[in-house]
């Protein structure tokens, strides 16, 4: 009984033992090593030409592939067949890609966003789940920082199958100011008052032209609209100065800004 015990030791645990520690040897070492070149591999120059959000994917598959093949070697070190792991991975893959069918349209949505990109880091975007600055364009979501300093994630999927109004695409930007005055005023008298109040703005750009329109008829009053150029950084500056200036700039030039009215004419 102890020669048989003294046998099984020396030929399957001692075996085994060896194979074990070898194959933990080549999972610690092989993981730190990936870890190691793909931080490596983010810094390299090559890198750095690339756009941020597709350079990051590329890192994110290379360290998946990279950390499986590691795994499967050191499944191979224990002796078990390549044909059986390769069987389990199917097996698997096929159980993880049914229960993950959201998560697989979110990965070929930020593809897309990445091949096409609407959008890029830093772009001001607003969408139908909500608007801000892009700060992250990831596998699977999209991280927005709204300008009260929420943070907002966004499936891929539902951003590139949906509409994105990029509000950074252009270097310039467009105001529109609408102020109500009343059928008998002066139209020229308020139209010179809102464009020396774009004139006074020096966010306004001089090319192409402040214009004041007649763009409603209203119940009380006809609105007037002031349609200014700024730079995109000056937006809502810009819009905020010109919101509080244009209805004292008509004021102060005696044209009457109504209130909501009502005529009542009684029969007898």
């Amino acid at each position: 009984m102890l020669d048989w015990l003294i046998n099984f030791v020396n030929t399957y645990l001692v075996d085994f033992g060896v194979k074990l520690i070898m194959a933990l040897l080549v999972l610690l070492i092989g993981l730190k090593l990936v870890k190691f070149i793909i931080k490596k591999l983010g810094k390299s120059k090559a890198f750095a030409k690339i756009d941020k959000g597709v350079g990051n994917l590329i890192l994110s598959i290379l360290k998946f592939v990279s950390n499986a093949l590691v795994v499967i070697i050191a499944v191979q070190i224990l002796g078990v067949p390549s044909a059986t792991i390769i069987a389990a991975l199917g097996s698997c893959g096929l159980a993880v890609g049914l229960a993950l069918q959201g998560g697989l349209s979110n990965i070929a949505g930020g593809l897309m966003i990445m091949l096409f990109k609407p959008f890029q880091y830093g772009d001001y975007i607003v969408t139908g789940s909500g608007e801000g600055v892009v700060e992250d364009i990831g596998v699977f979501y999209t991280k927005l920082c709204t300008v009260d300093n929420k943070l907002i994630s966004i499936p891929n999927s539902a951003l590139s199958s949906s509409t994105v109004t990029n509000l950074s695409a252009k270097p310039t930007r467009g105001i529109e100011v609408d102020v109500a005055v009343r059928y008998d005023a002066d139209i020229e008298v308020a139209r010179k008052a809102l464009l020396d109040c774009a004139d006074s703005c020096p966010m306004v750009l001089k090319d192409p032209k402040p214009i004041v329109f007649v763009s409603d008829h209203g119940d009380c009053a006809m609105k007037l609209t002031l349609r200014v150029t700024v730079n995109g950084s000056d937006y809502w500056p810009a819009r905020w100065e010109l919101m509080q200036t244009s209805v004292k700039a008509v004021s102060d030039a005696g044209v009457v800004i109504p209130f909501p009215q009502l005529d009542v004419h009684v029969d007898k």
